[in-house]
């Protein structure tokens, strides 16, 4: 018999990827190997591992070794990698990763923009369009149109020429709201209530109180004790846009300044994400947007328009749905466009295949849902003729109701067909349940975490003792008796985006769950007419973002008060225990490591020998407080933060520091007790991110919580946790409304709003209001039909 080994061709020995001694975050020394051509599922709790596993060691090894395939000069201009801590990495292809990231929230970026299918149409427009207008730029509302002429002076033969030069560059932006088919104005009533007079407080903007030197400000030019309604013209314009103007007040010169302008000066100019949370609830209720009266909201000049295809301009066909807009480009017959037209009407066909046919060219990509970005990111792949290569998805089911999720399968599994490598870091079991190889991590978050706990096929892992083998095949049972509501958000005639017309109350004092496919209008309801109400506290998707230098305790705002007790404790000034501040080691400025820049090299990162990557100068740490150095506090994972702080025997009283108790609380509560305090945020997982993020919203003093998809990110296990902190919220009083998709989310809810019945025009509409129990009998939608096969119903 002949030996099999003999006749394999050498290269077809290579079809396993060996990770050896994997020690990036908190792996601990993890070894595996991975087969080729498959779909490989990571799981396992948030913060276990997976992520840097699979991103920050074989997706980072794999695209720093590709770029140093090119020269110096271009490395030069791309982001240096260092080479993950692991010992051994063979068998690797390029990796494409298809990550967590929203897309930019740019308000020049849209779907057609983003996708490249823009430029496309532009080139088509420029060609087809009647009558001509110009160029593919003629067509863009990101290109002004520029003109101009003068003299230039050039050197010809050694003598001095003068020339006369014009040119002139023919954009599609349209002037008056400069590409961005809105106008932002300020709404008045949100600025002072026009019944009272500023002695009265009138005005609404958070710090302008009348009780100081705002008071003597203002009366400077203002009459103080006639309502705002009975100001005249003038004394209107002075309290909203006077330019900055001096006047003495008392012995003093100040500069009175309009309501308007310094508000966009001291409020507007900062990002949104850095303000403090009453700031930015004001600036929501403040700022409004109107359609560009100029354009009507398409972004594009009359010119840009003028040209047509059809009877239709760019404007027109970019505002239509892409299922209809890929019919349309397909009727276009014309030999000399034929490649273009045929790669256009092939992108659009994409969208449609993998579920985002409802959506049009122009929608704005800040306003997609996670889900929504996830897959437009998948576009430039799916017709992609690479195969051997590796694709790395971070859970692509995040924003997917479990109907959109059998359509995200079919297209893994279709890019594994292809002959591609497919990883994938999930928590769904509808997900896991397609994978050919499972790799389970675990067996806790953080320091616990890091090993391998399981290797195999699905069944294997269902039969295994791991934490996501017992949680695989957990179903939530309806709940028999649901709680009563008090009282309700009425919204009546809601025309955002795709919905029509809605009427309906949103009940308060319960565990409300908004559910509908993905595009179906959600988001649209609930952030368009519930989220920027008064009261209301209204937690995203969007990540976190974090520096090296960020860390939970910064961010959560708990160092503030720590520092506090330790100046009070030690009798010296707080800013000396801030490592961004006075307190900061000298040599390494606070960051702990030192950074050396080697140009087109990874930048080296060592500890500092100073102060030993502590962070703090030396005589800093000399300051106690209950036996412990600021830098011993920040080491401290949460949980034995809540009990040092709670100010036990062992700490004594100076320890207990009732505010950095009510955070602690929080976070642990929301499961991630186990992150050290100073652990930079750069580390964290998605799904530690997002509790972080959640627990921080919880702090603030609201009536109504909303809530954007809490369960991203987080395992069967943690979703459990989730629910027992929804339901403590509610049983306080509040009223939590959650955008969910997750069936565990919808079977514990007291009342379900479900919008559709399908996605963009298909949907907008109240397909459903009732009991989880009513939805599942009533088996009318989707989400009903799920939800029927997720939970033990009688």
């Amino acid at each position: 018999m002949t030996d099999e080994r003999a006749i394999t061709h050498p290269a077809d020995r290579h079809d396993r990827i060996r990770v050896q001694g994997a020690r990036e975050h908190n792996l601990k020394d993890v070894s595996v190997e991975l087969p080729k051509r498959r779909l490989t599922a990571f799981t396992g709790v948030s913060g276990s591992g997976k992520s840097s596993l699979v991103f920050s060691t074989i997706a980072a090894e794999s695209q720093r070794l590709i770029n140093e395939t090119y020269s110096a000069f271009v490395q030069g201009f791309m982001p240096s990698q260092s080479r993950p801590d692991v010992d051994v990495l063979e068998g690797l292809t390029t990796a494409i990763i298809v990550d967590q990231e929203r897309m930019g929230a740019n308000p020049r970026s849209t779907v057609g923009t983003a996708t490249d299918v823009n430029a496309m149409l532009r080139i088509v427009f420029s060609r087809l369009g009647r009558p001509r207008i110009g160029s593919p730029n003629a067509f863009s509302f990101n290109v002004a149109s520029v003109s101009g002429a003068g003299a230039v002076t050039m050197e010809r033969g050694g003598k001095q020429v003068k020339e006369r030069r014009s040119f002139e560059v023919l954009g599609g932006m349209c002037s008056n709201c400069e590409g961005r088919g809105s106008v932002s104005d300020f709404a008045l009533d949100e600025l002072y209530d026009a019944e009272k007079s500023l002695s009265e407080g009138a005005l609404k903007v958070p710090g302008y109180s009348m009780d100081g030197w705002y008071g003597r400000l203002f009366s400077a030019l203002l009459p103080m004790d006639v309502p705002i309604r009975e100001f005249t013209e003038q004394q209107l314009e002075d309290l909203l846009r006077r330019e900055p103007t001096k006047v003495r007040v008392e012995g003093a010169n100040l500069t009175y300044e309009g309501l308007i302008p310094r508000i966009q000066k001291s409020m507007l100019s900062k990002d949104r994400e850095a303000m403090q949370p009453h700031i930015r609830a004001f600036v929501d209720r403040a700022i409004v947007f109107h359609e560009c009266p100029a354009c009507t909201g398409t972004r594009l000049n009359e010119t840009a328009r003028s040209s047509k295809i059809e009877g239709r301009s760019i404007a027109d066909v970019c505002a239509m749905q892409i299922s209809d807009l890929a019919g349309w480009v397909r009727a276009i017959e014309d030999p000399g466009l034929a490649p273009l037209i045929e790669k256009l009407a092939d992108t659009l066909d994409s969208f449609v295949q993998i579920g985002l046919g409802y959506l049009s060219l122009e929608r704005p990509t800040g306003t997609l849902s996670g889900g929504e970005s996830q897959r437009t990111k998948m576009i430039r792949h799916l017709g992609s003729p690479i195969t051997d290569a590796t694709y790395v998805f971070d859970e692509p089911s995040i924003g997917l109701h479990p109907h959109d999720i059998q359509r995200m399968n079919q297209l893994l599994l279709k890019l594994r067909d292809k002959g591609n490598t497919v990883l994938v870091v999930e928590h769904k079991p509808e997900m896991i349940a397609i994978a050919d190889h499972v790799v389970d991590l675990g067996p806790h978050a953080g320091a616990d975490g890091g090993e391998i706990c399981f290797e195999g096929t699905v069944e294997a892992l269902r039969a295994s003792a791991t934490l996501t083998g017992r949680h695989l095949d957990d179903r939530a049972r309806l709940k028999d008796a649901v709680r009563a509501s008090t009282d309700a958000i009425e919204v009546r005639g809601a025309d955002l985006h795709n919905l029509r017309d809605v009427d309906v109350d949103v009940p308060l004092g319960v565990l409300c769950a908004i559910t509908g496919v993905a595009g179906s209008g959600k988001s649209s309801l609930i952030h368009g007419y519930v989220s920027n109400r008064e009261g209301v506290v209204a937690v995203d998707q969007g990540a976190i973002k974090g520096s090296r230098r960020s860390n939970p305790a910064t961010y959560t705002g708990l160092l503030d008060p720590v520092r506090t007790a330790f100046a009070k404790a030690n009798g010296v000034k707080p800013a000396l225990f801030s490592a961004n501040s006075e307190g900061a080691c000298p040599e390494c400025k606070g960051a702990g490591i030192i950074y050396t820049d080697l140009g087109m090299m990874a930048t080296m990162e060592s500890v500092c020998r100073l102060c030993e990557g502590k962070r703090f100068d030396a005589a800093v740490l000399e300051y106690t407080l209950g036996g412990k150095s600021i830098a011993d506090v920040l080491d401290l994972s949460m949980t034995e933060a809540l009990e040092f702080f709670s100010g036990g025997a062992e700490t004594g009283a100076e320890a207990r520091i009732p505010k950095a108790v009510k955070i602690l609380e929080r976070l642990v509560d929301v499961g991630i007790g186990y992150l050290k305090l100073g652990q930079a945020l750069s580390t964290l997982s998605g799904g530690e991110r997002q509790r972080l993020k959640l627990a921080i919203h919880m702090i603030e003093d609201a009536e109504v919580y909303v809530l954007d998809e809490p369960t991203s990110g987080l395992h069967l296990a943690d979703v459990e946790q989730l629910l027992g902190v929804l339901d403590r919220l509610v049983d306080a009083g509040k009223s939590v409304i959650v955008i969910e998709h997750h069936q565990a989310v919808m079977a514990h809810a007291d009342w379900i709003i479900d919008i559709g019945p399908g996605a963009g025009a298909q949907g907008g509409a109240i397909a459903f209001e009732g009991t989880p129990r009513d939805l599942v009998a009533d088996g009318s939608t989707l989400t009903g039909q799920h939800l029927a096969e997720y939970v033990a119903f009688p």
